[in-house]
């Protein structure tokens, strides 16, 4: 059956769950920040073929006053979301895949983790991780929900459990293989639904001197740099410090640091937490910078969605100056956050005629919602477009560095955020 059908078939409008207090602390205060009408699921990925309208649901976020978390105004299941067909895999990521490697390096040398050691990925996807503590022969467990991806992981050599990440997944994996000395939750967090549960599991798995790492993108950033298109029914919550920081302490865990990569996913955090407080003075900075900055506070995101509105307007406007001029758009990246842009700006197959994408698993099918083909990238040698459009503009260096060849012949690109602009 194709996805589109499946889909439809396993969720009904009136699933998605209206968020009457925060799903983290449980406080009722939740102020609108943003609402970008009805999308289809990001990655639902549209079969040839099929002719039934893609479903579309609610896309808005809230703040919680009361721990600053950032969420989803409406949630839909998460295994209506990360099913069986879920597409993405990170290991076609070069970018990603030198910044896994970086951080399991780093993580073996200032640990001494050596073949007693134990390091479980929580969402490990396809082992781009986890088999960089398999090479350096450290005992390494993954879990994921996503069958297909689980099933690469496996066969690159990576265990993995197949199933969601919570309370009671910890208490096996501890039954079986003990406590970790290093739990590792990259992109993960915002991807869960129930909070409580989630960090219960990384409690119960972290051992009494582990380390625990989770890195998600900033919301700080997402808000400054307009990166709307990150918003998508994928990620229940959108983290700043100061949320993670009050997630963390209701579970007994601290903060104790933080690193921040700006050239990631368009600004990631990565949070070291432990059983034990010792913060370090860069982590408290940045905690301190945030509520001097008012990224606690209901004030830093008034002007968002006004902003917003300015880019998809500038966005649609652009590209229908190009169609108008006669020149051809093509798009680069089957991302999430692509789904996001073209649907909620309006944009459709009439203004893109194709996308390209590294991912063979995604290859052949369509957008949901616009319905804009995905094609390999080799299709940009064969039909070249004048303008790409980088739906995947958080790998823009990577994406336009691969295709030197297009640029030398004259194609340009256009990156939507913060504003459409053509380089």
């Amino acid at each position: 059956m194709a996805r589109g059908a499946r889909v439809a078939a396993a969720i009904e409008p009136d699933i998605d769950e209206s968020v009457q207090v925060c799903r983290s602390c449980g406080d009722a205060r939740l102020v609108p920040v943003l609402d970008l009408g009805t999308t289809p699921i990001a990655n639902a990925l549209v079969e040839p073929g099929t002719v039934s309208a893609d479903p579309r649901y609610p896309l808005a976020v809230v703040l919680c006053q009361g721990c600053s978390l950032v969420q989803l105004e409406r949630a839909l299941p998460a295994g209506a979301i990360f099913d069986s067909d879920y597409p993405y895999y990170s290991s076609y990521s070069d970018a990603l895949c030198r910044h896994a490697r970086s951080h399991v390096e780093q993580l073996v040398t200032q640990r001494g983790l050596g073949p007693d050691s134990f390091a479980v990925e929580v969402a490990s996807n396809d082992g781009y991780l986890l088999r960089h503590f398999v090479d350096a022969g450290v005992g390494a467990l993954g879990i994921d929900p996503s069958p297909g991806p689980a099933a690469a992981a496996i066969a690159a050599g990576v265990p993995t459990r197949v199933e969601f990440f919570g309370a009671c997944a910890a208490s096996a994996i501890v039954a079986q293989h003990g406590r970790a000395d290093v739990v590792i939750a990259n992109n993960v967090m915002a991807h869960v639904p129930d909070l409580d549960d989630f960090v219960s599991g990384l409690a119960t798995l972290l051992a009494d001197d582990g380390i625990l790492t989770i890195e998600n993108p900033s919301v700080a950033d997402l808000v400054e740099h307009c990166e709307f298109d990150t918003i998508y029914h994928e990620h229940y919550s959108y983290f700043s410090c100061s949320s993670v920081d009050a997630l963390m302490r209701r579970h007994g865990l601290h903060l104790n640091d933080v690193e921040y990569f700006p050239d990631l996913h368009g600004g990631t955090l990565r949070w070291y937490v432990a059983h034990h407080r010792e913060r370090t003075q860069r982590c408290q900075e940045r905690l301190d910078r945030e509520r001097a900055d008012g990224v606690t506070s209901p004030a830093f995101y008034r002007s968002f969605a006004a902003r917003v509105r300015q880019t998809q307007s500038d966005l649609r406007r652009l590209l229908d100056e190009l169609h108008e001029s006669g020149a051809r758009v093509a798009a680069y990246g089957a991302a999430a956050k692509g789904a996001t842009l073209l649907n909620s700006s309006g944009v459709g197959a009439d203004r893109v005629a194709y996308v390209v994408d590294r991912n063979e698993h995604k290859q052949g099918r369509a957008m949901p919602g616009c319905r804009i083909p995905i094609a390999p990238v080799e299709r940009l040698q064969l039909d070249p477009p004048d303008y790409l459009l980088l739906l995947a503009w958080n790998f823009a260096d990577e994406i336009m560095a691969q295709q030197a060849a297009y640029r030398a012949g004259g194609g340009r690109f256009i990156i939507p955020v913060p504003s459409p602009r053509i380089v």
